[in-house]
């Protein structure tokens, strides 16, 4: 994984429903043999905006969106409280490596803290070597395999 390089430093922000064409970018980016369109996503970010378990972040470099991340907070019975899931952590192909996914991790942690939960989870693709490096040094360990059945509807994997 490449060292982090300095340049301006982003603001990391709440999400707004002015965010989306920009967040469709970034996973047009993230997942370039999949089409990704805004309608197909227009409701379901609607909803998680206004979802008390949803929490969505941004990061902007000169006013312009440049990475987004996702965090939901479920409640395990097993955990005996709420657990947050990071469902999205995505930066712009030419803004990566400069901190801003990093900045985006602990935003979300805060909200994960704030919100009362005692554990943070996530899910990354077999073939992301350099995303699981990435959450290892941020001292994320892998602690499950995970499994996953498509149902219905968009899939982005």
């Amino acid at each position: 994984m490449a060292a982090e390089s300095e340049g301006p430093v982003p603001s990391i922000r709440r999400c707004a429903r002015r965010d989306l064409s920009a967040i469709v970018d970034l996973f047009q980016q993230d997942w370039p043999r999949v089409e990704v369109r805004e309608p197909d996503l227009r409701d379901a970010f609607e909803h998680g905006l206004a979802s008390p378990r949803q929490r969505y972040v941004c990061a902007e470099v000169d006013s312009r969106v440049v990475g987004f991340g996702s965090l939901t907070l479920n409640h395990s019975l097993r955990r005996a409280g709420p657990v947050g899931r990071v469902d999205d952590l995505v930066v712009d192909r030419d803004h990566r490596c400069r901190g801003i996914a990093t900045r985006l991790l602990q935003a979300i942690e805060e909200l994960a803290i704030g919100a009362g939960c005692g554990r943070l989870e996530l899910g990354c693709a077999f073939h992301r070597k350099d995303e699981h490096a990435f959450f290892e040094q941020r001292r994320y360990e892998r602690s499950a395999l995970l499994f996953s059945k498509q149902l219905a509807g968009l899939t982005l994997s």
